[in-house]
């Protein structure tokens, strides 16, 4: 296994109902093994000179490292901020286990229809 195989892309959207349409995509898409969304979150940042405060979800997206570019294309598509967060973070180590569940449900490229538990 080569140190930058998998990443986990993190990126926020406004809405929950957002979040589910970015997961549900990247998951029918099979560039990503799961997408665990969180929030509501407080975002703080600094937009057009000033400091904004909202409420946002949290995406994070289990994959390989080369389906990178599918997956920022594919939220791209559909998120509806200016300047959408999406970033990739390398996994250094992990239950290889876990991994190795990542490479087989990232393999496949047709949509299944069904819903498996990875336990």
């Amino acid at each position: 296994m080569e140190v930058t195989e998998f990443i986990q892309v993190s990126t926020t959207v406004d809405s929950k109902a957002r979040a589910d349409k970015i997961a549900r995509r990247l998951l029918d898409e099979r560039v990503a093994s799961c997408v665990q969304v969180l929030g509501p979150i407080q975002s703080d940042y600094w937009w057009k000179g000033r400091i904004e405060r909202t409420k946002e979800w949290i995406c994070f997206i289990k994959a390989r490292a080369r389906d990178y570019q599918r997956i920022e294309a594919s939220i791209r598509k559909v998120h509806p901020y200016d300047v959408p967060e999406i970033l990739a973070l390398p996994v250094l180590s992990g239950n290889i286990d876990y991994l190795d569940w990542i490479r087989r449900e990232t393999a496949h490229r047709q949509k299944q229809g069904t819903t498996r538990s990875r336990t």
